[in-house]
C-alpha cells in the first residue's frame, strides 16, 4: 500500500468503523501476500512486459490459449488504465481538499478536479518521456520520501493528539451503509484497502528494462508487500488511536477524513496542510510509476497485435542509449486517462467507479493466471529442471520450468488456493455500492464499464484481432 492511499484505506471507516479498518487491512494484507507470491512465481518463470497475458498463453491448454490470452490482456489493460486514472484523480481531489482546508471561502467544483487531474498527467508524462536513468533515480527518490514522510507524519500525529482507547480501536464497528449485517458491511468496506494494495504486477511490466529480471522482479514484488504493508498498518493504527471525533472526521468538508484527523491532532491548519501535502506529493510521485507500468503493458499488448492501431502504439523510439521509452504508448494511455477525467465533470460518483474497475480488471487477470498455475501445479505440468540452456521454455507450447523464485510442494498449493479465494472475494465486492439502499447517485456502475470493455474487445477479436493476434511474439531481445 502506498502512503498516498491512506485516503483509500480510511474509506473502510464508513462500512466497518475503526475495528473494521484494522481487521480489514489485515485480511487484505494476507490476501495480497498470497496473490503476490503467485505473481512473483510467474514473473520468475517469464519476466516480460506482457505479464498476465503472456503467462496465460504459456499455461493455458492450446485449444483455448489464443482467446484466453487475448481476454487476459484486455482485462489487464482495463485494470491499469483505471488504476492510473484513479491515482491522478485522487491527487487532484487531494489538492482540492488542501485548498478547502486553507481557504474556507473556496467552493470545490468537479471541473476543478478534472483540471488538476490533467496537470498531474502532464507531470507524469514529462517524467516518463525523459527515460534513461531518470526514471529509476526518481523511483529511488520516491522510496526515500516514502520512508521519511512516514515518520514526518507519524511522530507529530502520535505526540500531539489525544489518544483513544484500545477498545474503541479494536472493537468499535460501524455500518453507516445500513447493510443487513455487519459482516456484509465489513466486506463492502474493504474495497478501498484492496485498491490501495492493487497493482502488484507493476514491476512485471518493466521487466524488459531490468537486469536479471527473473530474480529482481520477484524480489521487488515481495519486498513491496512487506514494506508497504508494515508502514501502512503502522500508519493506520496511529491514525485510529489519534482520530479524535470520528463522526466529525467522516464528514470533513475536505472530503478526506485523514485531513480532519490531522487537524484535530495538531490544532494547526498550517501543520495539517504540511502533513497533507506530504500525502499529496507521494500520490503525485506514485502516479508517475503508475504511468510507467500502464504504458509498458499497453505497449507490450500492442506489440503482440492485441490493440487497435497496434502498429503505431508498438513503436518504441530510442530516446537514450540506456532506455527505449514507448513514447506513443505513454501518450496514448495519458490521453485515455484525460478523456476518462471528463466523467468527473458530470458525476464524481461515476468517476469513483473507476476504482472498482481497477480492482475488477486487475484481479480478474490475476484470477486467470492464478487458476491456470494451480492447475499446472496440481497436475505436475511444471518441471524444476530445464533440459538445456538453449531450449525454449515458458512460452506457448514450450516446456514449463519453475524460475528462481518458487514455493514448492503443498505450501505452494495452499498459498495458490488462498490467493484465488481472496481474488474471488475482491472481485465480487468490487461491484457493490457503498450503501444498501441504492439510488442512481450511489449505484456502482463499474460492472457496466468492465463488461462493456470486454464485449467491445470480443467484437474487435472476431472482426480483426483473431487474424493478427497469436499470443506473445517472442523476440531475440527478450
Amino acid at each position: 500500500m502506498r502512503k498516498s492511499y491512506v485516503p483509500a484505506v480510511l474509506t473502510d471507516l464508513h462500512s466497518g468503523g475503526p475495528a473494521g479498518a484494522v481487521y480489514g487491512f489485515l485480511f487484505v494484507w494476507a490476501g495480497v501476500a498470497g496473490t503476490f507470491v503467485v505473481l512473483a512465481e510467474l514473473a520468475s518463470m517469464a519476466p516480460t512486459s506482457g505479464g498476465q497475458y503472456h503467462w496465460t498463453s504459456m499455461l493455458a491448454p492450446r485449444s483455448c490459449m489464443k482467446l484466453m490470452s487475448y481476454l487476459t490482456g484486455w482485462l489487464t489493460v482495463i485494470g491499469w488504465q483505471a488504476t492510473y486514472a484513479t491515482s491522478c484523480y485522487l491527487v487532484g481531489t487531494l489538492i482540492q481538499g488542501l485548498i478547502v482546508l486553507t481557504n474556507s471561502t473556496y467552493e470545490p467544483k468537479n471541473w476543478h478536479g478534472t483540471l488538476l487531474f490533467w496537470a498531474i498527467v502532464v507531470f507524469c508524462v514529462a517524467i516518463n518521456s525523459v527515460g534513461g536513468k531518470l526514471l529509476p533515480r526518481f523511483e529511488g527518490m520516491i522510496l526515500i520520501l516514502h520512508i521519511l514522510g512516514f515518520f514526518a507524519i507519524l511522530i507529530p500525529l502520535t505526540y500531539m493528539a489525544d489518544h483513544g482507547s484500545s477498545k474503541e480501536v479494536f472493537t468499535q464497528f460501524l455500518n453507516l451503509g445500513e447493510f443487513p449485517s455487519q459482516g456484509l458491511s465489513f466486506f463492502v468496506g474493504i474495497v478501498g484497502c484492496i485498491y490501495a494494495f492493487a497493482g502488484g504486477d507493476a514491476a512485471v511490466h518493466m521487466s524488459e528494462e531490468i537486469t536479471n529480471a527473473a530474480v529482481a522482479v520477484p524480489t521487488s514484488i515481495m519486498l513491496s508487500v512487506l514494506i508497504n504493508g508494515s508502514l501502512g498498518f503502522g500508519m493506520l493504527i496511529a491514525m485510529l488511536f489519534c482520530s479524535g471525533n470520528l463522526a466529525s472526521a467522516l464528514h470533513s468538508p475536505t472530503g478526506y477524513p485523514f485531513m480532519a484527523i490531522f487537524k484535530q491532532a495538531t490544532g494547526s491548519t498550517a501543520g495539517t496542510a504540511v502533513m497533507g501535502s506530504i500525502v499529496t506529493t507521494m500520490g503525485a510521485t506514485t502516479s508517475v510509476g503508475m504511468l510507467a507500468s500502464t504504458s509498458r503493458q499497453f505497449w507490450s499488448f500492442a506489440r503482440d497485435r492485441g490493440i487497435p492501431g497496434w502498429r503505431l502504439w508498438s513503436q518504441k523510439p530510442q530516446v537514450t542509449e540506456h532506455s527505449a521509452v514507448p513514447l506513443y504508448s505513454v501518450l496514448a494511455t495519458s490521453v485515455i486517462a484525460c478523456l476518462l477525467a471528463l466523467i468527473n465533470i458530470g458525476s464524481a460518483v461515476a468517476f469513483n467507479d473507476l476504482c472498482s474497475m481497477a480492482i475488477s480488471g486487475l484481479y480478474l487477470s490475476y484470477m486467470v493466471v492464478g487458476g491456470l498455475l494451480l492447475w499446472r501445479r496440481c497436475t505436475g505440468g511444471i518441471s524444476s529442471v530445464r533440459s538445456s540452456d538453449s531450449a525454449i521454455i515458458n512460452t506457448a507450447g514450450a516446456k514449463l520450468v519453475w524460475g528462481p523464485f518458487h514455493v514448492p510442494g503443498i505450501w505452494g498449493i495452499i498459498i495458490n488456493t488462498w490467493a484465488l479465494i481472496y481474488m474471488t472475494i475482491a472481485v465480487f465486492f468490487s461491484f457493490w455500492p457503498p450503501d444498501w439502499v441504492v439510488t442512481v447517485q450511489t449505484m456502482n456502475f463499474s460492472v457496466v464499464g468492465t463488461m462493456g470493455t470486454i464485449i467491445l474487445s470480443l467484437f474487435y477479436y472476431y472482426v480483426r484481432a483473431r487474424k493478427v493476434y497469436n499470443g506473445p511474439i517472442m523476440e531475440d531481445t527478450l
